[in-house]
């Protein structure tokens, strides 16, 4: 009884822990868009030693942000993996420190680009003065629209058929980063551990699924994304009558 009390308090915090980060990277990614429009005006008025600080500033922002998702999926997993053993209680540092060390080396990338955020902020700046033509090192078949890009990789759930935007208690991989409702997957990795999605080859662990700090952040961002381009959709089609 106690081990399994103690590991409910650790989920409990694990949880609220989350909840605080995720209110923390939802300040982080509103602020960079706040800045992205800032350097916009400044860009307008040449003012290309203020745009610059302000990129230097997004970088920043954007790998606080990352470290502060890795930290959350840390928490989670732990957490969530949590057995009444010794060396759990009295290593837990380092047990996070590996942790996050590891979803570091799979996850992240010495591009800067590869954050929708900081790409979003380059673009704009870039059109201000150079609107139609492709950013130095694109080929102009490389442009798309990085308004919607995140880091979801599935737009439906693979066992319920559901949009993500949909879900009622959406999870995500920590090791494949794929989508799905929890209650589902969690039936579903007892009786199979290899990721639903077609094609993936990675293995599920139910301690290891979990729903990190950006993932109602991003799945809240392409809800309005889908609503803005349900709009324009339904603009043009009254033009077009």
């Amino acid at each position: 009884m106690a081990s399994s009390s103690h590991g409910d308090q650790m989920r409990i915090v694990a949880t609220q822990f989350c909840s605080d980060d995720q209110t923390l990277i939802a300040h982080i990614r509103k602020t960079m868009t706040i800045m992205k429009e800032i350097a916009v005006e400044f860009e307008k008025h040449n003012e290309s030693d203020k745009v610059k600080e302000l990129e230097e500033a997004v970088l920043e922002l954007a790998d606080l942000s990352e470290d502060s998702v890795h930290l959350s999926s840390a928490v989670q997993a732990i957490a969530n993996g949590y057995q009444p053993k010794e060396e759990v209680v009295n290593n837990f540092r380092k047990l996070l420190e590996d942790e996050v060390s590891k979803l570091k080396g799979q996850y992240t990338t010495s591009d800067p680009n590869s954050n929708p955020l900081v790409r979003q902020f380059k673009e704009a700046v870039w059109k201000v003065h150079h609107e139609g033509q492709p950013m130095p090192g694109e080929e102009q078949e490389d442009i798309v629209m990085t308004s919607t890009q995140s880091s979801i990789l599935n737009m439906t759930c693979p066992l319920t058929g559901k949009p993500v935007t949909e879900l009622e208690e959406p999870v995500r991989s920590v090791e494949c980063k794929h989508i799905y409702e929890k209650r589902i997957i969690m039936q579903y990795i007892k009786s199979s551990n290899r990721c639903p999605i077609s094609g993936c080859p990675k293995k599920l662990r139910a301690d290891r699924v979990v729903q990190d700090a950006l993932l109602l952040i991003e799945i809240e961002e392409l809800r309005k994304v889908n609503k803005e381009t349900e709009v324009e959709d339904f603009t043009l089609l009254n033009e077009d009558d």
